[in-house]
């Protein structure tokens, strides 16, 4: 069963701690055992069973000058199946409706004991910036869960893919109404904490030419992360996590082949920065949607932004490597 609300702007629910908008105390724990299991263990089951987009995609659009309205819409990914996996779409509206054109995709991964909803500070802001965001609720590692287990982030990247095959499938889906909105050629990943890992988990070899791009929002690599073709990636990284140190992220950054950025916030924990309205939001946000328009939309004036998107004075810190 699939069901669309009309709407948009932030969601604001559950209880924030002090470590960011999405976590819990359960989170602090499980993720800092989690990180211990990623950074030395390989993990099975993280190579996407995808094919690469046949041929070479069209020009992208020119990347949208005015902000949308946003609608949601949310469907299942395989009810039937031992691994059901619910996901919340943000989309570009216009009067009800998802807005005319073809919208780059963004694959949005929650952390330990959370939800899509959580995050909707970020992601209803990047829809309403021309991208349609489609979120995961990951079956044992989200809020609530019947048999919650940390260790099930090494399946999550195979979620990811079989995600991103039903979207492939739903843009050609006669009479959807995503049918002909989504360039499924342009998509990418991005997530906070174990959200994070399991971004940088979709990015190994053999993967599909879809996925152009990644955000690594307080996390870091699994094993076999950054070995197939170079893509570029942002890493947004609290120089006080706690609860995943930023020595991971940087590890992480240092690992990829690809043009890699990363955005430092200065003094700050696990997340806090994804709230609206708190110090580093304005410029996490402007950094992610520059970044997603000049890696999905082409739009080069958005890459040379960055530097400027993420510098602030005693808030935030900036640096970016070329490709190896």
């Amino acid at each position: 069963m699939e069901t669309i609300r009309p709407g948009g702007g932030g969601v604001r629910s559950g209880r924030r701690d002090r470590c960011g908008p999405p976590g819990t105390y359960r989170e602090a724990v499980g993720i800092k055992r989690l990180v211990a299991v990623l950074m030395t263990t390989l993990l099975a089951g993280c190579a996407p069973a995808a094919t690469a987009a046949p041929g070479a995609p069209p020009p992208p659009r020119p990347a949208p000058v005015a902000a949308y309205s946003v609608g949601v819409r949310t469907f299942t990914v395989d009810p039937a199946s031992a691994r059901p996996l619910p996901v919340t779409v943000w989309y570009p509206a216009d009067r009800g409706a998802v807005a005319a054109g073809r919208f780059p995709v963004v694959v949005y991964s929650h952390g330990l004991h959370s939800l899509p909803e959580l995050h909707a500070g970020l992601t209803t802001r990047w829809a309403a910036a021309g991208f349609v965001v489609a979120a995961p609720t990951y079956p044992h590692t989200r809020r609530g869960a019947g048999r919650f287990s940390r260790a099930d982030v090494r399946h999550q990247p195979a979620d990811g893919w079989r995600l991103i095959r039903h979207l492939v499938r739903l843009d050609a889906r006669a009479g959807d109404p995503l049918a002909g909105h989504l360039d499924v050629a342009r998509i990418a990943a991005a997530g906070h904490s174990a959200g994070g890992f399991t971004t940088a988990g979709m990015f190994t070899s053999g993967r599909s030419g879809r996925l152009r791009a990644g955000i690594v929002i307080a996390g870091g690599g699994m094993a076999g992360s950054f070995a197939g073709p170079a893509a570029p990636l942002l890493f947004v990284h609290g120089t006080a996590d706690r609860i995943v140190p930023v020595t991971v992220g940087r590890a992480a950054y240092h690992r990829t082949t690809g043009p890699s950025t990363f955005l430092s916030l200065l003094g700050q924990g696990h997340g806090e920065y994804l709230s609206p309205g708190l110090p580093g939001f304005d410029q996490v946000l402007a950094t992610t949607t520059d970044f997603l328009r000049w890696t999905l939309y082409g739009d080069e004036a958005a890459g040379r932004r960055l530097p400027a998107d993420a510098r602030s004075p005693g808030v935030t810190a900036y640096e970016t490597r070329l490709a190896r």
